[in-house]
């Protein structure tokens, strides 16, 4: 094993795969099963990770993916539109809002088109704190996959596209 390496990246191994699978009598793929957990275990890390990341910045990962939503909506989206595009509940993005509009970094509306529902509109003060991070921020990003080349992050786009997909294997009935 390479000295760089962080043992937590090697667990389960393909053996400990197979041994469960065969404990419990089944027939799966102990090699697809170990992508399938190891990538959940990535997952949690970079969740873990994201949120040290931005706490750098007074914001967690969902605040700033609704920043960052909303500045790719040129600066307004509408409460349900949020929740659909960053997947998550309405409730969810209702308490993010709620701790961006106390900072100042968004406000709420009426919409122009429905005078019974509201906006969601990205501040000054918002569109600021996203100029003001991009750049660690980017740089972060690019750092972690910069053992990767760019063929490699090709591959991987679509890779992490077709798991992507799959995520429906866990919740479907």
């Amino acid at each position: 094993m390479d000295a760089q390496r962080d043992p937590a990246e090697e667990t389960p191994t393909l053996d400990q795969a197979r041994r469960q699978i065969q404990h419990y009598g089944l027939d799966s793929d102990p090699q697809a099963v170990l992508v399938a957990v190891r990538l959940m275990a990535a997952g949690a890390r970079l969740g873990q990770a994201s949120e040290v990341h931005f706490s750098r910045f007074g914001l967690s990962t969902g605040r700033y993916r609704l920043l960052a939503d909303l500045e790719d909506s040129e600066g307004e989206k509408s409460p349900s539109l949020l929740a659909t595009s960053l997947g998550v509940s309405r409730a969810t993005v209702s308490g993010l809002v709620d701790s961006l509009e106390k900072d100042g970094l968004v406000l709420r509306r009426p919409s122009a088109e429905d005078g019974r529902g509201a906006v969601v509109v990205l501040t000054a003060r918002g569109a600021q704190k996203l100029r003001d991070l991009a750049p660690d921020h980017f740089r972060r990003l690019q750092a972690m996959v910069a053992d990767l080349s760019v063929e490699e992050r090709t591959v991987f786009l679509d890779l992490l596209s077709r798991i992507t997909r799959g995520i429906g294997a866990l919740t479907d009935q």
